[in-house]
């Protein structure tokens, strides 16, 4: 192989964080993967701080760089960043984060969003695509402000804009991300001023808004990295004790192992002590972009999406996504938030998305766990147990109930009334539980837009051929992908449209 240049897709998910390194074409070069900082605390609460956070992408930067120039001398010209949604840091206006990001699956905010004003509740949904509920961003800045965190002059990145800044990008909010804050009109695409107010901020609070793929700078300005050492730094500071700041996170001090991190001096004739070194040649320089939010990337991995197609993608939440050409407007918008479908915006411009989720993925993996299989070839073997089943399992109708895969639950709850219980029988119970969630959402988009007729299924969980035969009993029309990475592919398809964007392009379209 030996291509001329070389471009790059990160995608920050909630398990795992993973960065593909392919020529232009789509060949992929090189791959690293690792695990997403979370600290877990008590009652399902789950974080992460800035510094953590960086050290993590440091290192995946500098592994998959570094692999990718043992096989070809060819420059990394062009990164883009996809990533999960709801979670972000809050950043002053120096960039400096002020607490840590909270997972979207943290329960922190509920009781906040339940109290949020009538006029807000009764339009939230139509207002923002979104049923409201915790896992939106707004809850949990709505906590934030009522455990004494004045939100005033302070400003919202999304995860994947967050590491794009710390990299040397430009603050911006990414339409598709910010679609899922709960701050965001939808037919206006503006910010929703009623819920600004609320929290007591303005319109300052999110950076300007972007499409999917904008030019925002090249990896390694020192400025938005001098930003992001500082505020990893505080946060570890003044909230964890004991954990690391972003100076450690940025190879501050004594040498640490590895390329991959930025080092930064303290003092120095540079501006603000940063300099760039450690990361690998092949990498500095290149153009930065957002991809957007993951499930969407993943979407339009292999070009855009037919109208009447549902692509599904299931890792540790299942998610049904079906492309529409405009808003299908706030009425609908309600109707669809009682089955806990969103509308919002796409990746592509001008284009709006139907997003409907079941936790499946977290079922399955709960249903592994407790049978003690921890790698593939436990996961492989009960796939090929549960094929050996019939669909329906061998056990009597009713032996084995399940409740869980609502995408407001995510708690396994079995309760098993016979003997002969199996891992294989209860993995295909799971499964058929989740089918039944996902008719019902198929149903309710059903009413609002003519039936879809054609599906695809990826992610990680795909691969099984149990799910696959389960999924083809309610999918219109299934194939599936084989692809492993399908977010972190997707990306690299941005950052390599991003080649062509003119050099001049302006990256910060006046509000």
């Amino acid at each position: 192989m030996n291509p001329a240049r070389l471009v790059a897709g990160i995608d920050l998910g909630s398990t795992g964080m993973k960065m593909l390194v392919t020529d232009e074409a789509g060949d992929v070069v090189s791959a690293a993967q690792v695990s997403t900082p979370w600290r877990s605390g008590p009652g399902g609460t789950t974080e992460m701080d800035a510094g953590a956070l960086l050290t993590a992408v440091h290192d995946l930067i500098g592994t998959a760089a570094r692999r990718a120039a043992e096989v070809t001398d060819a420059p990394i010209v062009a990164v883009a960043l996809a990533g999960m949604g709801e979670t972000g840091m809050l950043i002053d206006a120096n960039g400096v984060p002020v607490a840590p990001a909270y997972a979207w699956f943290d329960p922190r905010g509920a009781e906040q969003a339940a109290a949020f004003p009538p006029r807000i509740r009764a339009d939230f949904a139509g207002r923002t695509g979104l049923p409201l509920g915790a896992q939106v961003s707004v809850a949990k800045l709505a906590y934030l402000r009522d455990q004494g965190r004045s939100l005033a002059g302070l400003r919202w990145l999304n995860l994947p804009e967050f590491v794009a800044l710390s990299l040397g990008g430009r603050a911006v909010s990414e339409y598709s991300l910010a679609s899922r804050t709960g701050l965001l009109d939808q037919d206006t695409g503006l910010p929703w001023t009623d819920m600004l107010h609320h929290l007591g901020v303005d319109d300052s609070f999110l950076p300007p808004l972007v499409d999917a793929g904008t030019p925002l700078g090249v990896i390694g300005d020192m400025a938005m990295l001098e930003a992001a050492v500082a505020g990893a730094e505080s946060v570890a500071g003044a909230a964890v004790a004991g954990a690391e700041s972003v100076a450690r996170a940025a190879g501050v001090g004594p040498d640490r192992a590895g390329a991959g991190r930025v080092q930064v001096s303290r003092g120095g004739a540079n501006r603000g002590g940063v300099t760039r070194g450690e990361l690998p040649d092949n990498v500095v320089g290149a153009l930065l972009t957002v991809a957007g939010h993951d499930h969407l990337v993943a979407a339009e991995a292999t070009g855009g999406l037919p109208g009447g197609h549902y692509h599904v993608s299931l890792g540790t939440a299942e998610v049904l996504l079906r492309v529409i050409d405009a808003p299908l407007g706030f009425e609908a918008r309600g109707r669809l938030a009682e089955h806990l479908i969103n509308e919002v915006r796409h990746v592509v411009p001008g284009k709006h998305v139907l997003v409907a989720g079941v936790k499946t993925g977290l079922l399955l993996r709960r249903v592994l766990q407790s049978a003690g299989i921890h790698d593939r070839p436990g996961r492989d073997a009960l796939d090929m147990a549960a094929m050996a089943l019939p669909y329906e399992g061998e056990l009597p109708a009713g032996a084995i109930d399940v409740i869980g895969a609502r995408n407001d639950d995510g708690v396994l709850h079995l309760t098993v009334r016979a003997d002969g219980v199996s891992p294989a029988e209860i993995f295909g119970a799971v499964l058929r539980h989740s089918n039944d969630e996902i008719a019902l959402l198929i149903e309710a988009m059903d009413r609002e837009l003519p039936p879809a007729t054609t599906s695809t299924i990826t992610g990680g969980w795909a691969g099984m051929a149990a799910v696959r035969r389960a999924r083809e009993k309610v999918l219109p029309a299934m194939t599936a992908s084989t692809r492993e990475e399908e977010t972190a592919y997707g990306a690299t398809r941005v950052a390599a449209r991003l080649l062509s964007t003119p050099a001049d392009a302006e990256p910060l379209p006046a509000r």
